[in-house]
């Protein structure tokens, strides 16, 4: 394999709505009981400001610290955990979990008043019952992984949870989740529901930081051999195969969320295909299935080395296809290669995350820009160019604009093919824009 050509750390997004921006608020009418009069809310309420209701009660959840009027009157003592929320004129506006830690200090998880915690774990099984089945139509012999709870997405904020075949891989990422009985509700429900060969605990550092969790690295929360926890395991995506590793790897594991544009990548490519950021191959290994030879690059040899034993893994699916793996830095290989007329039929950009934050947004336009521009140059009349931003700060409208950029400045007439987002398993609610995050732009040059 041959030696890198710069060393740049490579991670990605997992979807996980960000804690840097503020969303909008909404003037809307307050949410009232049966007979059209207000729920009043309980003496230990928190109150927030006017401007936090209205974006409650127009859908979203998250309340931040700096929304908060008036605290209990033991706040300083106040523990992780379900609260009561109330507007400034004391009406119910249901229950959230609280956060000492996070700036985001409140997260809505009922418009109704939870009594206690035993509440708020029965609600917790029946909406991770509930995630699991809207999943269970994505799962057949073809795809036996996916990811099943999406927080907020699925009205659990700060859960998030995988399935690899027979792994089921959990993040709880918020301080009121960090409590023996909350592992054990989920641990539970995914063993009634999904009967693993094992449920893992997986810690997200900066996360665990942020809120203070006290979770450990990694966790057994069941095992069908106690004395021997399965922590690897082969997964299908659209028929192929893929090595998951539980000690290894970013986030909760593969980049579930690209499945559906994988397969349409594949529709897509034609001749030559190059897969640039390429992880483990995902994309690459979909392009062999139609294209006789493929190159993937990334700067990281371990994730290469995982790619080359998918490769092995697929050899049946794919006798015809050449692939190949170069280690090396997307910017300097792909400013090297434009330059030297380099040609290809079809190339796929799937890099990290460039925008955390929003402060990020400028810099990373400026990235994209650059690693479009060059592959636009780098198409073969006719070629195809799948290309993705997973930064949930880059709208889909400034990353459109960032493409229009780079054709102006390659002199390619690029042709809008197709717009996609993530997977159905990684679903979408309008009323929390921090749930849509992937964006993949098809494009096809003149």
């Amino acid at each position: 394999m041959p030696k890198p050509k710069s060393a740049k750390s490579r991670t990605k997004s997992g979807g996980e709505p960000p804690a840097e921006k503020r969303p909008e608020s909404r003037e809307v009418p307050e949410t009232r009981g049966p007979q059209g009069a207000s729920v009043n809310a309980p003496a230990n309420a928190v109150q927030i400001s006017r401007r936090a209701a209205d974006r409650l009660r127009a859908g979203h959840v998250w309340v931040y610290r700096s929304d908060v009027e008036v605290w209990p009157s033991d706040a300083a003592s106040l523990p992780a955990g379900p609260l009561p929320l109330a507007d400034r004129r004391g009406a119910l506006l249901g229950t959230a979990l609280y956060s000492p830690a996070s700036e985001i200090a409140l997260r809505l998880v009922s418009r109704d008043l939870l009594p206690d915690e035993s509440a708020w774990l029965d609600l917790l099984r029946s909406r991770l019952r509930a995630a699991i089945a809207r999943r269970q139509p994505l799962l057949d012999a073809a795809n036996d992984a996916c990811r099943l709870v999406f927080s907020e997405a699925d009205e659990l904020p700060g859960l998030t949870a995988d399935r690899y075949a027979g792994l089921a891989i959990v993040q709880l990422r918020h301080k009121a989740l960090d409590t023996a009985a909350t592992r054990a509700a989920v641990a539970e429900t995914l063993r009634d529901t999904l009967d693993p060969d094992t449920i893992l605990e997986r810690e997200d550092p900066r996360i665990r930081e942020l809120e203070q969790l006290s979770s450990p690295a990694s966790a057994t929360l069941f095992a069908r051999d106690p004395d021997h926890p399965a922590t690897q395991t082969l997964f299908r995506l659209n028929g192929l195969k893929f090595h998951f590793d539980a000690a290894s790897g970013q986030k909760t594991g593969a980049f579930l969320d690209q499945r559906d544009n994988y397969a349409a990548a594949a529709r897509h490519a034609r001749g030559e295909a190059l897969d640039v950021c390429t992880y483990q191959g995902g994309f690459a290994l979909h392009l062999a299935r139609v294209s006789p030879r493929v190159t993937g690059v990334d700067v990281s040899r371990a994730a290469l080395e995982v790619a080359e034993r998918n490769l092995a893994e697929n050899r049946d699916a794919l006798p015809a296809a050449q692939v190949d793996w170069i280690e090396a830095d997307a910017f300097s290989l792909l400013r090297d290669w434009s330059g030297a007329g380099t040609q290809y039929d079809t190339i796929v950009l799937d890099p990290p995350a460039f925008a955390k934050s929003r402060r990020a947004v400028e810099g990373a336009l400026r990235g994209y820009r650059e690693l479009n521009l060059r592959a636009m140059k780098m198409l073969r009349p006719g070629g195809r160019l799948i290309t993705c931003s997973c930064s949930h700060h880059v709208s889909l409208n400034d990353f459109l604009e960032t493409l229009r950029g780079a054709a102006g400045d390659a002199h390619r007439r690029m042709r809008l093919i197709e717009v996609r987002g993530a997977a159905a398993d990684h679903p979408v609610v309008l009323n929390i824009p921090e749930t849509e995050y992937l964006k993949c732009v098809v494009l096809e040059a003149d």
